[in-house]
């Protein structure tokens, strides 16, 4: 029996029983538990093995936690060791923590602990899945110990986990509170001769208010017939100063509300690198994103070279399979949403036969002139982006390393948008909390070079409007 199943540790040390899908969450989850125990399953190894071929995010995870394991294994840190009896794990620190155990269910040589294991999995739990045997370890961990906590992403398995009297967990690290998410704005009540102030010049924030770089405060009136007044705060002079008139217009788009006015302030200020947009469905994040863009390329001053824009290759529902052609023929399908927003920033058909010899009335012509560019983004690794002003749609579908990976593409002088909804995620192994968009907010809220924006109003039509709302 493994060391870990023998000891009684003290009541405040911890086993912690790891799932397969927290390893392929993050490669670096073994080393997020302090100076408790971890336990790997052998079945954990099988599916990491299932794994560890893929091209994608999961298969990274997969071979560096394979690989880890192994260095842990030939060279542990401290004094020499084997999995099974335990190894020594480090914090970042370089401090001696707790010690990592992997595991088989065939460890468990107690009489009456066999017994009461395969009662439970030969009468309930019959099926020798990973899962089940995954289950196993845990409580037979757990009845021994009384001190087991099971960590899982797969909310099932969480169920079933809690059912047999374990402790159960999500794996927390990286997530982020999505009904607290950094809104890129704040409400601040003030008198109508304070928001004439603004315009005529610029105001002092309020004596206790704090903002972050590139935050706004929107001054609300106590006068229900005036408007609010969104201000930004420059830190440098330490004012708050109204939306600039660029934002009014931008390639025949105009903001509907206070928070669209925002967010193309933000878009068209050169000084800000890299901006996240947040909304439900119709409230114009991906349009304002692309109007910017087509004004800092096409425009007389253009800030850019092209426009990239780039989406997750995740379908809703049932994938269609293989689709034919080129790279571009196989990206149109996917990239339709962005082509559907150029079309209307571009005036459409009528338009374009107004102007057949200008590029900048067709999505076509833009990428035929390069000045605009589609990529998928399992190509983007290793790429270096420089002048260009890059759209990230849906990135709500994105992991934290992932959108990472993506940012550190930019090169001199390029802008980066991601846009998303974190309520509408079609990767099965995010959630509102831990998908890259959110992370990126909230880690990135406070940097002079990031600004954010929640947009709250559907303004795609009136039936948008109200399926948001109802359905």
């Amino acid at each position: 029996m493994s060391p870990a199943a023998k000891s009684r540790r003290p009541s405040d040390k911890k086993t912690f029983v790891l799932d397969t899908n927290v390893l392929l969450h993050s490669a670096a989850s073994i080393e997020s538990f302090a100076d408790n125990d971890v336990v790997i399953p052998m079945a954990v190894i099988e599916e990491l093995d299932k794994f560890k071929k893929n091209s994608d995010e999961l298969g990274r995870n997969a071979r560096q936690v394979i690989r880890h394991l192994d260095a842990l294994r030939v060279a542990p840190p401290y004094r020499p060791g084997r999995l099974h009896d335990g190894v020594e794990l480090t914090a970042i620190s370089g401090a001696a923590t707790g010690k990592l155990f992997v595991i088989s269910a065939g460890d468990i040589d107690s009489e009456e602990l066999s017994e009461r294991v395969n009662g439970v999995f030969n009468s309930d739990l019959g099926s020798n899945s990973p899962d089940n045997r995954i289950l196993r370890v845990a409580c037979a961990l757990n009845w021994m110990d009384k001190n087991v906590v099971f960590i899982s992403k797969d909310i099932n398995l969480r169920l079933k986990a809690d059912a047999l009297g374990l402790q159960v967990m999500d794996y927390e690290r990286g997530k982020v509170d999505s009904d607290a998410l950094y809104s890129g704005f704040t409400e601040v009540p003030a008198k109508s001769s304070d928001i004439e102030k603004l315009y005529r010049d610029a105001l002092k924030p309020p004596r206790g208010l704090e903002l972050f770089p590139n935050e706004f405060a929107v001054l609300t009136p106590s006068d229900a017939t005036k408007r609010p007044a969104p201000a930004r705060l420059i830190l440098n002079h330490k004012t708050l100063t109204p939306i600039s008139a660029r934002a009014e217009r931008v390639w025949n788009v105009s903001p509907r509300n206070p928070e669209q006015r925002m967010a193309l302030e933000l878009l068209l200020d050169p000084d800000v690198r890299l901006i996240t947009l947040v909304g439900g469905a119709g409230t114009g994040k991906t349009l304002l994103a692309l109007a910017a863009g087509l004004q800092q390329v096409l425009g007389s001053d253009a800030l850019y070279d092209r426009i990239l824009v780039s989406r997750p290759i995740i379908p809703l529902g049932n994938d269609i399979g293989f689709l034919p052609g080129d790279k571009g023929a196989k990206l149109a399908s996917w990239m339709q949403p962005i082509f559907d927003n150029l079309d209307f920033l571009l005036g459409g058909d009528t338009e374009r036969s107004k102007n057949r010899s200008s590029s900048r009335y067709s999505p076509e012509g833009l990428i035929n002139a390069h000045k605009l560019e589609l990529e998928a983004l399992t190509y983007i690794r290793g790429r270096s982006i420089p002048r260009q002003f890059v759209v990230v749609d849906e990135a709500q579908n994105l992991t934290p390393h992932e959108v990472k990976t993506i940012i550190s593409r930019c090169g001199e002088d390029t802008k980066m948008v991601l846009t998303g909804d974190p309520h509408q995620i079609d990767n099965p192994y995010l959630d509102a909390a831990s998908n890259g968009l959110s992370f990126t907010v909230e880690r990135m809220k406070g940097q002079r070079l990031f600004g954010h924006v929640t947009l709250a109003h559907s303004e795609r039509s009136e039936l948008s409007a109200l399926a948001a709302k109802l359905l």
